[in-house]
């Protein structure tokens, strides 16, 4: 922040001072000096710097005795956005989001912060930059949190791995819509008729970003790479005994035992290609459509790649700029990312659209702690009062359907009513619950509003639950206090690969709440998972989800709806995985 901006907010803050806009106030060099942390003769000098901007109006007292007299000609919020308005102007973004985070200390009620938010929110969006004699097409972007982890091997949550496809390749993608794979980095492949040996056949030319060659090694280096850094997929790749490799193109992987879900795992993000000469844990580099040009707390800044393979993006920047503790006033149901695109003030140059996720809302409890959560007759009680049903008719918004499942279908397939409050109370009592206090964490912008309506009707049966909210993603170390857990889950579009991804990591929210006791229950019922035809894999599948919902060891809640609010020049709409764009397609219709 500006020197002179800070000097201002001294004077405008100080309750010493208590100075308001426009009303001259008689003051003394002395009590400037406490102010402003400075020496009396630098008052004088900084006075003169800010008469001179317009902050203020000075008179000095003349004479011994005489008071000089102080005027204050703007306010905090008009000071904060002039300021804020000319870093933008000269396309200083980086400070003018540095300037946001610095507010905290002197906006106490957040209210000159929440005005610059929407300001920037204007600057989100498409804008073409005329750097070359061609233009320069850039998206930017608003995001609430800070980047997590971008290590393919150890992603954890959906924006990261959504991101991680924009970058990087798999040897397959799978098409949702056919129920089919379709070739990326490998042409071809085949198994063994026992599907103990399968062979991928690679694309000559592909490019990494720092711009070698992919070959057969990279493939090895990445597999091999997932053993070293113990990535939490590992589980998924146990039937695999060693590789060998003919030639630069041609990879061939050998099974201890059959495995018909093999493809599957050579189209996730686990297996992203990543070159073996470069250390991944510190720098990304991949084959995809997109390649890193900056990366810091503030901004992640996307290049298109020249020499892709494929279809070279027709965007040629995309920047992602971090901002955290937007608040709960901008709660957005989106295809993440576009909801902040910039608005005309016609409003019918803008489209909405909705894209039903593939996963639900739910509630989880932390069995690695002691309490009454453990008694099942008390999970029951939640399950009243987390009652999907009521859930759905009382806050509905992005709240679209009841689940009783992560796959919407499966929850279409069950009569809906609402759970009795008082059938509740009762089982409440035979719990041997005690008025002990749980402590249910959750997410600020996400998930609020829904912590608070559980715990008024945990309220009105005498269920005491203190809500815990975090203004981040919640990771399972960061929740490890809590009793309870709101939590969402958005499967990919491959859902089988993503309901048994999410029974067998290691590192999301449900495994570190899992006793080792109901790990090993699902252990035993998806062992045999990969060797399984697709059918008989469904069926464990939901066999698996059973479990859970029979024993309330999670609660599902409801399906969601994300939400864009997008500019009518946007062409090329396509979803990738989780519901968000695939910037890779997007161009500005003129």
């Amino acid at each position: 922040m500006d020197i002179y901006i800070t000097h201002y907010l001294r004077l405008v803050t100080s309750e010493q001072l208590s100075l308001n806009v426009n009303e001259p106030a008689a003051i003394t060099i002395e009590n400037l000096s406490i102010a402003l942390f400075c020496t009396p003769r630098n008052v004088k000098f900084i006075l003169r710097k800010l008469e001179a901007a317009g902050f203020i109006c000075w008179q000095p007292g003349i004479g011994r005795g005489h008071h000089s007299r102080l005027t204050l000609l703007k306010s905090m919020d008009e000071v904060m956005e002039d300021h804020f308005l000319g870093l933008i102007s000269n396309g200083k973004m980086k400070k003018a989001v540095e300037l946001i985070g610095s507010l905290e200390s002197w906006d106490l009620n957040g209210v000159v912060r929440q005005r610059l938010l929407r300001l920037l929110n204007q600057q989100m969006g498409f804008h073409s930059h005329m750097e070359t004699s061609s233009g320069q097409d850039v998206l930017r972007m608003m995001r609430s949190r800070r980047l997590g982890n971008l290590d393919p091997a150890s992603v954890y949550t959906a924006f990261e791995t959504y991101l991680l496809g924009q970058i990087c390749n798999t040897l397959l993608t799978f098409d949702a819509q056919s129920g089919t794979f379709q070739p990326s980095l490998a042409h071809s492949w085949e198994c063994s008729e026992d599907h103990k040996m399968w062979v991928f056949y690679l694309r000559k030319g592909v490019r990494f970003h720092h711009g070698r060659i992919m070959t057969s090694a990279d493939v090895q280096s990445t597999w091999q790479r997932l053993h070293e850094v113990q990535s939490p997929s590992l589980w998924l790749y146990r039937d695999i005994e060693h590789t060998e490799l003919e030639g630069d193109y041609c990879i061939r992987f050998y099974l201890h035992r059959p495995n018909r879900f093999f493809l599957h795992l050579f189209s996730c993000i686990p297996m992203t290609i990543l070159p073996y000469d470069v250390d991944s844990s510190n720098q990304l580099i991949g084959t995809g459509p997109f390649q890193i040009s900056e990366f810091n707390n503030e901004v992640l800044v996307l290049r298109a790649f020249d020499s892709y393979y494929g279809l070279r993006p027709l965007l040629d920047q995309v920047h992602i700029w971090f901002v955290p503790d937007l608040g709960s006033e901008h709660r957005y149901y989106e295809l993440q990312g576009t909801d902040r695109l910039k608005k005309s003030s016609n409003d019918e140059t803008t489209k909405d659209i909705d894209y039903p996720a593939l996963g639900c809302q739910y509630l989880l409890f932390n069995f690695q702690k002691p309490g009454i959560h453990h008694h099942p007759h008390f999970r029951q009680v939640l399950r009243m009062v987390y009652d999907s049903a009521a859930l759905v008719a009382e806050l509905g918004e992005n709240l679209i359907t009841p689940a009783s499942s992560f796959l919407p279908w499966r929850s279409a397939q069950q009569h809906w009513s609402e759970a009795s409050l008082d059938h509740a109370h009762e089982l409440l009592d035979s719990s041997g619950y005690q008025g002990e206090t749980l402590i249910l964490s959750c997410t600020v912008n996400k998930d609020m509003r829904v912590a608070h309506w559980i715990q008024q009707r945990a309220a009105a049966i005498g269920l005491h639950i203190k809500v815990a909210a975090s203004i981040d993603n919640l990771q399972p170390q960061e929740t490890s206090f809590a009793d309870l857990i709101m939590a969402e889950e958005i499967l990919e579009q491959d859902w089988q690969y993503g309901m048994i991804h999410y029974f067998k990591t290691s590192s999301n929210q449900f495994n570190a709440c899992m006793s080792p006791e109901q790990m090993s229950i699902l252990d035993d019922k998806l062992e045999p998972f990969a060797q399984l035809d697709e059918p008989d894999r469904i069926s464990l599948l939901n066999e698996a989800e059973d479990i859970l919902r029979r024993n309330c060891w999670i609660l599902h809640g409801a399906h969601v709806n994300k939400r864009a609010q997008l500019n009518q020049s946007l062409s090329g709409l396509q979803t990738s995985d989780f519901g968000f764009m695939d910037i890779s397609k997007i161009w500005i219709k003129q």
